[in-house]
């Protein structure tokens, strides 16, 4: 028997790609490199580049510790302003992301070592910094300094957020205040950066650790790139703004891949443990 092709392939090509699952291929917003979805593996990452793909802050969190008991869970923001439509976006962001607000904070176990533990989330409205956000993280500084523990903030920030304004902007002196008295006490403050880190997160808190840590090609920075250049009427290199450039100029201490955190960041707490021993002798 005779078998009949279709004088149209395209029409079998189409059927295929019609039963090919959305979702299965990802494309690394870094490199551009298009691959299937299991290799970007526990960590998230891409197997080309090593770019850290954005997770929600409870995915993060399994990436560090299996001890961890949150703090503050109920605090949300009571939209200061009135925003139109912004308590259903609240809602329909808590429901995603099961958080109150775009920060996790607590106390964790990293290796041996006790620490206060903040992961903002980038899932619940680009992680941007609220009244409910900033309450949460400078309780979790004062609660850090009253039991004297470490405090490791892991940030991913599209700014401070506008739907509340002014009430938004505040937070960032008020955490800053919190963040020194915590180092007046003697403690120490990691940060590490993920992509992206911007805006009033970048010019307070994510820039005031002792040690800053950053994932690689994370983007950094507190303007976005098209004001900066229309302001300066100039063309900025392409790195501009990532955190191999924040690295190169200075302005954090080392680019750590997820996959290396955890020891990481056990070293540096055993390193500030070990002095504050010495200190104490």
């Amino acid at each position: 028997m005779a078998i009949k092709f279709s004088k149209h392939p395209h029409h079998a090509l189409a059927n295929y790609q019609e039963n090919v699952p959305q979702g299965i291929f990802r494309i690394c917003p870094q490199c551009k490199t298009k691959f299937y979805f299991r290799k970007l593996g526990k960590y998230r990452l891409c197997p080309n580049c090593g770019y850290g793909f954005r997770v929600t802050a409870r995915t993060r969190l399994k990436m560090l510790t299996k001890e961890f008991s949150e703090w503050d869970e109920t605090i949300a923001t009571t939209n200061p302003l009135a925003f139109p439509q912004y308590q259903a976006k609240i809602k329909q962001m808590q429901t995603k992301t099961k958080l109150k607000d775009a920060v996790l904070t607590g106390q964790a176990k990293i290796g041996d070592y006790e620490t206060a533990l903040g992961i903002m989330d980038p899932d619940f409205i680009m992680g941007s910094l609220g009244s409910a956000t900033g309450e949460r993280i400078t309780k979790m500084f004062e609660r850090a300094t009253a039991e004297k523990l470490p405090v490791i903030m892991l940030t991913a920030s599209g700014g401070a957020r506008m739907q509340e304004g002014i009430t938004s902007l505040m937070q960032m002196a008020k955490i800053s205040q919190a963040v020194n008295q915590h180092r007046e006490a003697g403690l120490v403050y990691i940060v590490v950066m993920m992509d992206p880190t911007t805006g009033g997160v970048t010019a307070s808190f994510a820039s005031q650790g002792d040690v800053i840590l950053a994932e690689p090609h994370a983007l950094i920075g507190f303007a976005g790139r098209r004001v900066i250049e229309q302001t300066i009427n100039k063309k900025l290199p392409p790195n501009f703004q990532s955190a191999e450039n924040a690295f190169a100029n200075g302005f954090i201490d080392a680019i750590v891949p997820r996959t290396e955190q955890k020891e990481c960041l056990e070293q540096l707490l055993a390193i500030f443990a070990a002095k504050k021993w010495e200190g104490a002798s």
